[in-house]
C-alpha cells in the first residue's frame, strides 16, 4: 500500500511556493508603482502617460497588471487619498512631507480603501518596508504612524494592546 502524504505534501508545497511568488510579485508591482507615482509627480506627466511612453525604470521589467491598477487608481482617487493624509497626519502639510513618503503613503491608502482583497496589516507593512529602503531616518515611524490611524478609521488593523511596564 502507498500512503498518499508524498502527494498531499508536494501538493501543499507547490501551493505554498505559489503564494511566495504572488507576494513577491506583489511586493515587486507595489515598488514600480510608487516610482512611477514618484516620478508622475516630479515629471507632471500623468500615469498613463508614463506607461504609454515607458518612461518608467525598466529595473523591475515591464509593469505588471497589479502595478498599472495601484498606479492608476491611486492617481485617480488622488483627492480623496490626499484629504485621508492631510486629516490624520498631524502637524504636517502634504506639501511639506517628503515626495517618498507622500506617494508610499498615497499608494497604501488605495490598497487599504480601495483593495478590498488585500488585508489593512498587508499594505501598511508594505509601505513601512519601502519607506524603510526609499525614505528617510524616520520616514517608515511616519508611514506606519499615519497609515495606522487611517486603518483604525477604516475599521481594519486594531490597535495593538499596551506593552505592560514594569514599576
Amino acid at each position: 500500500m502507498f500512503s498518499s502524504t508524498p502527494s498531499s505534501s508536494l501538493s501543499s508545497d507547490r501551493a505554498c511556493f505559489a503564494r511566495g511568488v504572488l507576494m513577491l510579485e506583489r511586493t515587486r508591482a507595489r515598488r514600480q508603482a510608487m516610482q512611477i507615482l514618484y516620478q508622475r509627480e516630479i515629471t507632471g506627466d500623468t500615469v498613463g502617460q508614463i506607461l504609454a511612453e515607458k518612461s518608467y525604470s525598466e529595473e523591475d521589467g515591464i509593469p505588471s497588471e497589479y502595478c498599472r491598477e495601484l498606479a492608476l487608481g491611486t492617481e485617480r482617487f488622488q483627492s480623496e487619498i490626499d484629504t485621508q493624509i492631510e486629516s490624520t497626519s498631524e502637524h504636517w502639510a502634504l506639501s511639506r512631507m517628503p515626495t517618498v513618503d507622500r506617494n508610499i503613503l498615497r499608494l497604501a491608502i488605495y490598497e487599504i480603501e480601495y483593495q478590498e482583497a488585500i488585508p489593512d496589516s498587508v499594505a501598511i507593512n508594505e509601505a513601512v518596508e519601502m519607506a524603510k529602503v526609499y525614505g528617510g531616518p524616520d520616514s517608515s515611524k511616519f508611514v506606519n504612524g499615519v497609515l495606522g490611524r487611517i486603518a483604525e478609521l477604516h475599521g481594519g488593523v486594531p490597535n495593538e494592546p499596551a506593552e505592560d511596564t514594569e514599576e
